[in-house]
């Protein structure tokens, strides 16, 4: 590793999104020094880089980090300025240790702790808590003829307004929230045809995120007690019908058709049959962000690190957070975030 200055903590936060502050949030009241590091120029984590009439899937009195209520949003799911508002407020509330931009560079063992390397200096800690997200690591699936394809091609990371595409036509794959709200909103500028690789779940009206997350804990709950899966009516990944998107059922544009074979130089095809196409946008999901823990050798086949709750199972003084499920049930959203951080915290500080 590069000589750098060092910096001992207890903990060491990776991450300064919802995430990380709902871990802060605990290390606080737990009494630990920490410290948080985020490799963005101001708060937010990835909500400053979401298109801004993205909306959440939850009221925002049901979105809320641990210890404080988002603010009431008018029709119940409010949009991405919203919840940067509240995530910059959430900061200041509590006086959590936030240093940006810092850059990690990795995390490697060294003796009885990690030391956490960064562009600025390294921090060496009893445990790390890894909470980078999944949204700089897009997927991108690949197809046949994708580099023929003359039109545009982006992901739902390069998406702004439904007016860039004002009288194009639009391809738009993948089956879930995101997909339907970009189907929704772009349908009002261009002539869109929307594809998925499944049959996307339309939730009733009156399910919302609340609901979703409810199911899911019940269901990880029953199987960790080894009771039999009780299933549920729906997941995280199912749409929940925002206003939007009810608006684009009721003028008949939530049509989805199956996936392409492949891409050709003017747009996407089903076998002989051609769809002509001026761009596709990809809302096709994410990966987790992990690079920065490549030093420590943890990956499993699938991309994911192996754990017993969030604790890794190749290294125990590293918990990972809000990654998705595999790190615990709707961790990767506000609302379910700050149950796997207590457990988080309450599991480190219990390993000391």
């Amino acid at each position: 590793m590069q000589q750098q200055s060092v910096t001992d903590v207890d903990v060491v936060v990776i991450g300064g999104g919802q995430a990380g502050l709902a871990a802060g949030y605990y290390l606080r009241r737990a009494g630990l020094r920490f410290v948080i590091l985020d490799d963005q120029p101001a708060p937010g984590g990835a909500w400053p880089h979401m298109w801004p009439s993205l909306r959440l899937f939850s009221p925002a009195e049901f979105a809320a980090l641990p210890g404080w209520p988002m603010p009431p949003w008018p029709d119940g799911f409010p949009p991405a300025s919203h919840v940067i508002s509240y995530l910059t407020a959430y900061e200041d509330r509590y006086d959590l240790p936030i240093q940006r931009p810092v850059r990690v560079t990795g995390v490697h063992r060294d003796g009885q702790h990690l030391a956490v390397t960064t562009n600025k200096r390294t921090w060496r800690a009893r445990r790390v808590i890894s909470a980078t997200g999944t949204w700089q690591h897009p997927f991108w699936p690949i197809y046949p003829g994708a580099r023929e394809f003359t039109g545009r091609q982006l992901h739902t990371v390069d998406y702004r307004r439904a007016s860039d595409f004002t009288g194009a036509r639009v391809v738009i794959v993948g089956g879930g929230n995101s997909a339907a709200q970009l189907v929704a909103e772009i349908s009002t500028e261009a002539a869109t045809t929307w594809v998925t690789t499944r049959p996307p779940r339309f939730l009733p009206d009156d399910v919302d995120g609340r609901v979703l997350f409810r199911v899911a804990s019940e269901r990880a709950a029953a199987v960790a007690a080894g009771k039999p899966d009780p299933g549920g009516p729906a997941s995280l990944g199912d749409i929940v019908m925002v206003p939007e998107v009810r608006d684009a059922r009721e003028r008949g544009v939530l049509r989805p058709l199956p996936m392409f074979d492949r891409l050709t130089r003017e747009g996407v095809a089903w076998g002989n049959t051609v769809q002509h196409a001026d761009a596709i946008v990809w809302a096709t999901g994410f990966r987790p962000a992990l690079t920065h823990l490549r030093p420590l050798r943890l990956r499993e086949h699938d991309g994911t690190i192996a754990v017993t709750g969030t604790c890794a199972l190749k290294e125990p003084r590293l918990h990972l957070l809000g990654y998705g499920d595999w790190t615990g049930p709707g961790s990767a959203t506000l609302l379910g975030v700050g149950r796997t951080a207590k457990a988080a915290v309450a599991q480190l500080a219990l390993s000391d």
